[in-house]
């Protein structure tokens, strides 16, 4: 899987999505893991949990010293955004650089027929989106992280055949064309798909012992695991 521009050095994403409260799942895999650079939550950390709860998890994938990089999900309180950016970890909106790669993301969802605690329109994702990019469109790779697959893909099918991933998400990856986008939302179609030349993988439930490790060198690498 090549990216558009090759990474100046080898980095490696350890990225998590849907943990809902298994946290252990998520310090299993870090151990198991070690060698990676950077830890990329796309989303549900909690289920409706309090920002307690939520800044303790945190702390504990902290342990291991390597930076977070953090959306809420739609089963995640609004809040969350506030306390993942006075943490330094937060995404939503906005772009951070690690290196010469730039991370940027949307939490939240679109609005579901579940009603959960994080559903925001389709024009408030492209909106968030695209502010985040701006941050760091500069950047030599460029990760987006919105918590729902782009509509209308491999990632975004429930069990009945039907596509409920956002439309923003799509339209977004086809104008910008980031190089990698991690999502999640949709458990049951974990997987990895392309549009242009944007890699994109939902990690699965991390809940589940899913995830995936992101290896960006001259080519980008995607590996499900669990």
């Amino acid at each position: 899987m090549l990216a558009t521009k090759p990474c100046s050095m080898i980095m490696r994403l350890l990225s998590f999505t849907d943990i809902h409260g298994a946290y252990d799942c998520v310090e299993d895999a870090m151990q198991r893991e070690k060698d990676f650079d950077a830890v990329v939550i796309g989303g549900d950390l909690t289920t409706r949990g309090t920002e307690q709860e939520a800044a303790a998890a945190l702390e504990r994938f902290s342990y291991h010293g390597r930076p977070l990089f953090v959306v809420a999900g739609n089963m995640d309180n609004p809040s969350f955004d506030r306390l993942f950016e006075s943490l330094g970890v937060g995404i939503n909106g906005r772009g951070l650089f690690f290196k010469d790669v730039g991370l940027f993301g949307v939490s939240g969802s679109p609005f579901t027929p579940m009603h959960t605690p994080y559903e925001i329109p389709e024009e408030e994702i492209g909106r968030r989106a695209e502010r985040g990019f701006q941050d760091v469109q500069a950047a030599r790779v460029t990760v987006f992280v919105p918590h729902a697959p782009p509509h209308r893909s491999t990632l975004d099918t429930i069990f009945l055949g039907k596509h409920v991933g956002s439309t923003a998400v799509r339209e977004f990856i086809q104008k910008r064309q980031p190089h990698i986008v991690v999502c999640g939302h949709i458990h049951e179609a974990r997987g990895i798909d392309r549009i242009g030349q944007s890699e994109i993988v939902n990690c699965g439930a991390a809940r589940l012992g899913s995830y995936a490790i992101i290896t960006i060198d001259q080519t980008i690498q995607i590996d499900l695991k669990g």
